[in-house]
Formats: structure tokens, C-alpha cells, sequence
């Protein structure tokens, strides 16, 4: 049976200097080489991906908890380049050098903030939340997505408000609502049912206010000089995801100087799980390992 998820070897809080408490989940062997995972929408920093993969390739795999989610402070009024300011910070105290880093789903534009502002020494997006409000998707966007768009567009704290009505139950029914078959059978194997459950459960632990400001900031236009990228990128998409991108990354992949556009056949976004090792791979192929 495929083994999706495992529990973390380590858990822990790193104080920043300004006194907030950065939460983080790691797998894999502590000497390992350092990729930092920015997990998908409302999910905390126990579900990480690569079960048994990490430990083969020899990656120390850092889950972190962004403000507001899971165990980590609240920071008001944060933007993407503070969350990769908090990542610098966290490489230094956690001995992580200059990792790689990958972003999930809503992790996506935090983890391209983290290669734009010089943290990252590659980069993986996967699955990733395009930044739908860029003009060159407005045709192309379902209704009610355009709607949200143009409603954080034109009132920003209005629907970081409107956001901050949601629950874990009501991310998931929406999760198992909108994916294919081919995902279904991901999100449906029972243990991985639970880490996954128990991460938006832990993620919403603080409230609902974490997962509005990064909705905010994923579903507004991003202040990141993307085509400043200089490090090596994949652009990963599953071929029957519908819901990260709205072409799955084919413009993104245009906009980061060199991203290897990857379109995956037979699954859809739960392609983190169920393709680590290939997405690891090619991830530690690009990355620098100075420690």
C-alpha cells in the first residue's frame, strides 16, 4: 500500500527577533539537505509529503507554520516578502543555510517570494495558486472565482473578513468537492485522511484570521518582481488540476526566468503526494547545499 504522508521526527518553535514564535515540522535525517515546504491553504506543519522518500534522498524537510496558522504567531497586515523575511530568519537560527524551497497550492506565491527576495537556492511549485488576478487570466476564470478576484480587488479588508468565516470542515467538503477521481483516491486513503484533516484542524487552531490574510495576499496581485527570479525553478501541475491555475502554469512558467514547465498525465492536485520522488529529484539536482 503507497504510504503518502508520515508523522514528523521533529517539532519546534523558533523565536524571531521581534519575539513571534515561527512553528515548524521537519522529516528526514537532521544533517540532510534543507528544503522548506510552504504547505497549501489553511494546513499546519504536520502534513508534509515524500513518505520514505525524504529519508532515501537524504532531505531534512522543514514544514513551516505561517503566521496565524497552526502554532505560529499572528502578524497582522503581513505581506509575502515579510513571510520570506521570516524564512531568512528561520534558515539562520535553524541552521538551514540557503535551501530549496517548495510551495504547495496557496503555499505557491509565499515560496516564489522566498526565491524573488534571494532565501531560496531552487525552487518547486506544485500544484500551485497562480495569481489569478494577473489580467492575462480574467477571461478565463469560472464566475464565482472572478467574483472573489474583483471582491479582493476592490475591498481587500472586506474580504479578508469574508475569508475569515471559513472552518477546517468547510475547507474540506470543499477540497473533496472540487477534485477529480484520480485525487479522490489520494485524499480518501484513511491515514492520509487523517493527517490531512488533522492539519486543517491545526492550522485553523488559531482562528480563521491566518488562512484569510493569505488568501488575500494569493488572490490579489503580487507586489513580486518574478521575472527577477535567479535561481533554478520547476513549475509543477497534475494534468486534471482545474483548480491552481487556470492554464496549469503555463504563463507562470513564462514569467520565471528559466522554469522548467512540467505537466503531469493522470492525476490532478494532489500531484505533491503522489509524485515526491521525481519532484525531490529534480529539486536537489538544482539546489546549492551550502550549510
Amino acid at each position: 500500500m503507497t504510504v503518502y504522508v508520515d508523522d514528523p521526527a521533529r517539532l519546534g518553535e523558533s523565536r524571531l527577533p521581534d519575539g513571534r514564535l515561527l512553528a515548524w515540522a521537519e522529516w528526514g535525517p537532521s544533517d540532510g539537505v534543507p528544503v522548506v515546504l510552504c504547505p497549501g491553504a489553511a494546513t499546519s506543519r504536520w502534513l508534509g509529503f515524500g513518505a520514505g522518500v525524504v529519508e532515501a534522498l537524504g532531505v531534512r524537510l522543514v514544514c513551516v507554520d505561517r503566521p496565524g496558522l497552526g502554532a505560529s504567531t499572528p502578524a497582522p497586515g503581513r505581506t509575502l516578502s515579510d513571510f520570506a523575511e521570516d524564512v531568512r530568519r528561520l534558515c539562520v537560527l535553524r541552521g538551514l543555510g540557503h535551501p530549496a524551497v517548495v510551495g504547495n497550492s496557496q503555499g505557491a506565491p509565499f515560496a516564489l517570494a522566498c526565491a524573488a527576495e534571494g532565501v531560496a537556492s531552487a525552487l518547486a511549485v506544485v500544484s500551485g495558486a497562480d495569481e489569478v488576478a494577473a489580467p492575462e487570466h480574467a477571461a478565463s476564470l469560472a464566475a464565482e472565482l472572478r467574483g472573489l478576484v474583483e471582491r479582493t480587488a476592490c475591498d481587500p479588508a472586506g474580504a479578508e473578513e469574508f475569508f475569515g468565516g471559513f472552518t477546517a470542515h468547510a475547507m474540506w467538503d470543499m477540497i473533496m468537492a472540487g477534485s477529480p477521481g484520480c485525487d479522490l483516491a489520494v485524499y480518501r486513503d484513511p491515514d492520509f485522511a487523517h493527517a490531512y484533516r488533522r492539519a486543517l484542524e491545526e492550522g485553523f487552531g488559531q482562528g480563521a484570521a491566518g488562512y484569510a490574510r493569505d488568501t488575500v495576499l494569493a488572490m490579489g496581485r503580487w507586489p513580486l518582481a518574478l521575472e527577477r527570479i535567479a535561481v533554478p525553478a520547476d513549475i509543477w501541475y497534475g494534468e486534471r488540476d482545474t483548480g491552481h491555475s487556470p492554464d496549469n502554469g503555463a504563463l507562470l512558467a513564462t514569467r520565471v526566468p528559466g522554469a522548467h514547465h512540467r505537466v503531469v498525465p493522470g492525476i490532478g492536485g494532489a500531484l505533491l503526494w503522489t509524485h515526491a520522488e521525481p519532484i525531490l529529484t529534480s529539486l536537489l539536482g538544482k539546489a546549492t547545499t551550502d550549510r
